[in-house]
C-alpha cells in the first residue's frame, strides 16, 4: 500500500507554506520506508494528480483558511473533501485539490483514504518563514502523523 505524503503552500508568503515546512521536516527528521513518498508539491494544484493517482493513501498538509485560533490544527478525510463539508475555502490551493479529486473519483483512480491535514495560519504576509506559533506546530504535527502511520504498520525512524 502507497503513502503519499503532500505538502502544499506557498513558501513567499509565511504560513501559507506550512505543508512545503512539514514534509521538509519530516524528511529532515525521519527515515521512511520505499512504500512512503513524501511530495514537496507546492502550489502545484492539479499538476500533480498522477501522483495522488499513484496512491492508496494520502495525507495533504496545508493551510485552512477557517475560524478558529491561529495554529489551531484540523483534520478533515476523505468524505469532507469530497463532499465539500469543509465550511469555507481552504488556502489558495482548495480548488485545485478538490478538483483534482474529483477528476481522479471520476477516472477511477482516486485514493482509497485522503486525509487533509491542516493548520489555521497566523500570517500570510510575504516572507520565506513561518510565524512562531506555525513553526512551534511542526515537530507535534509530525510526531501525530509519524504515529499514525506506525500504528499501520509502517516502519518510520528517527533520522541521527
Amino acid at each position: 500500500m502507497k503513502t503519499l505524503i503532500f505538502g502544499a503552500g506557498n513558501l513567499l508568503l509565511s504560513d501559507e507554506g506550512f505543508g512545503v515546512h512539514f514534509v521538509r521536516h519530516l524528511e529532515a527528521h525521519y527515515l521512511f520506508p520505499p512504500e512512503v513518498e513524501i511530495l514537496d508539491a507546492g502550489a502545484l494544484g492539479i499538476m500533480a494528480a498522477h501522483e495522488l493517482e499513484s496512491a492508496d493513501r494520502v495525507y495533504v498538509v496545508d493551510v485552512l483558511a477557517l475560524q478558529g485560533e491561529p495554529g489551531q490544527p484540523m483534520r478533515f478525510n476523505k468524505e469532507d473533501l469530497m463532499l465539500q463539508r469543509i465550511p469555507t475555502k481552504l488556502s489558495p490551493h482548495q480548488i485545485g485539490i478538490q478538483e483534482m479529486l474529483l477528476l481522479s473519483e471520476i477516472r477511477g483512480r482516486c485514493p482509497r483514504e485522503i486525509v487533509l491535514l491542516g493548520i489555521i495560519p497566523a500570517s500570510m504576509a510575504p516572507g520565506n518563514q513561518l510565524s512562531s506559533l506555525l513553526a512551534s506546530q511542526l515537530v507535534p504535527m509530525a510526531e501525530e502523523l509519524v504515529k499514525e502511520l506506525r500504528s499501520s504498520g509502517l516502519a518510520i525512524l528517527p533520522r541521527r
